[in-house]
């Protein structure tokens, strides 16, 4: 992503740094760092809790107003606490331009048309209560070093829409620091300094934390591996993959779409969709703490395979071991389905929904009980017996169910997934959805 632009730009990378100790995927400071040479730059604000390990004994531990300068550019850490005790926002000065900074790298504090989460150390780091004081801190950030910038300051987030490091991101790139004072949600309650409405606001109708964040968490502040030069990945044939599996050494992972692998699949095979959430699906059905056999992939080439290693591989999971480009010659089995019309005629011990818990309450199937598809693996011990009987499970359109489905089954659950979820079923005359009094499990 950094290496070969910079080749082709004639570009060294001299510096490498980060926002905070991230959550959301395997930071890569450290690799690019031992891949260039460059210095390391990283926060030591947030207290000794976030101190990161002494892996970062040969990084420059900044605080808030340390500078980095890179020719004419200023790069100045502000110390934005919020999202996490320890973030730094970033300003960058152009000093060719002016002496005044006209951008700042915000990571996660603020985002267009919203802010960073101060709850994800209670909902995914195993912390109690944080996030009131964390919503706190979030307000007097924005208090003391956002809004008294100018407003024709342009706003760098780390994430856009579809993060779930926040409830409402936006789907525009950046924005400015008057824009957001302006029509963000949040705007209101710092021009009136009610910081107790803000907190509210902020606090509610935040979406699951993907519990594969907690262990983001720890590697991050221990500092991830340096993998280096990746192996190259290993082609199997139909008869090599079928040793491999009659002898249980490999995940099998088919990364098509869950239609397709509704038509036939590999038993016991992961389903982690290969367009554009690889890494997140991965993240939710593959954990590589209680998982050590290497993975397989279905990709329709090389480059393919080695692109969803890659995504894979920022979210802990570096075990893929090789790929096949096709099914044939494999034993295949069809994943049980319920159409939405038969669902009343299943026997089934729970009816399950795995999308968000905001989604949930804008209305799901009667009798459904809720838990994530982001924490499902990690919550088993919400479910019945394995021996127990079938669990139906669904989400929003399919996608999501399926990711979790394949789980499941892999750790020995009878499921069966409804056709097409909830908008199928919403769809059928007659249905109506409930939105209160069913047990919420996560």
């Amino acid at each position: 992503m950094y290496l070969q632009p910079a080749e082709k730009n004639s570009i060294q990378i001299t510096a490498v740094t980060e926002t905070y100790i991230h959550a959301d995927y395997l930071s890569g400071t450290r690799e690019l760092a031992a891949a260039t040479g460059a210095t390391m730059y990283v926060s030591d604000e947030g207290g000794p809790d976030w101190t990161y390990s002494d892996v970062f004994d040969d990084a420059v531990r900044m605080r808030h107003g340390h500078e980095i300068t890179l020719g004419n550019i200023t790069v100045k850490a502000v110390h934005t606490p919020g999202h996490t005790p320890e973030h730094l926002s970033f300003l960058v000065t152009d000093g060719a331009q002016s002496t005044d900074p006209g951008f700042m790298l915000t990571g996660d504090f603020v985002f267009v048309g919203d802010l960073g989460r101060p709850d994800l150390l209670d909902e995914a780091a195993g912390f109690v209560d944080t996030r009131f004081g964390g919503a706190r801190d979030l307000f007097a950030s924005l208090r003391d070093h956002f809004v008294t910038l100018p407003d024709y300051v342009q706003v760098l987030p780390a994430h856009g829409s579809g993060s779930a490091c926040g409830k409402a991101l936006g789907s525009i790139a950046a924005t400015t620091v008057g824009y957001e004072r302006n029509f963000s949600w949040w705007g209101k309650y710092l021009a009136a300094n009610d910081e107790q409405g803000f907190v509210d606001e902020l606090l509610s109708g935040q979406p699951d934390a993907h519990a594969y964040f907690g262990r983001m968490k720890v590697q991050n502040k221990q500092g991830p591996a340096v993998i280096g030069e990746a192996s190259e990945l290993i082609e199997f044939t139909a008869a090599q993959l079928r040793e491999e599996l009659a002898a249980d050494r490999v995940v099998f992972v088919d990364t098509r779409h869950h239609s397709e692998a509704h038509e036939g699949t590999v038993a016991g095979a992961l389903n982690i969709p290969g367009v554009g959430k690889a890494a997140t699906y991965g993240g939710w059905a593959y954990n590589p703490e209680a998982e050590h056999r290497p993975i397989v992939l279905l990709a329709d080439s090389r480059d393919t395979a080695v692109a969803l290693r890659d995504h894979l591989i920022r979210v802990g999971s570096d075990s893929v071991r090789g790929f096949i480009t096709s099914l044939d010659g494999l034993e295949l089995v069809t994943p049980k389905i319920v159409q939405p019309e038969a669902l009343g005629s299943v026997d089934r011990v729970m009816l399950l929904d795995v999308r968000n818990k905001t989604e949930y309450a804008d209305g799901h199937l009667p009798g459904a009980a809720q838990l994530s598809a982001a924490r499902v693996l990690w919550h088993l011990d919400e479910l019945p017996a394995k021996d127990a009987g079938a669990l139906v499970t669904y989400c929003q359109s399919g996608v999501r169910n399926s990711v979790v489905a394949s789980a499941l089954r892999r750790e020995g659950y009878d499921v069966a997934e409804l056709e097409g979820s909830y908008a199928a079923w919403v769809a059928v005359p007659g249905n109506e959805p409930s939105f209160t009094g069913n047990r919420v499990l996560v």
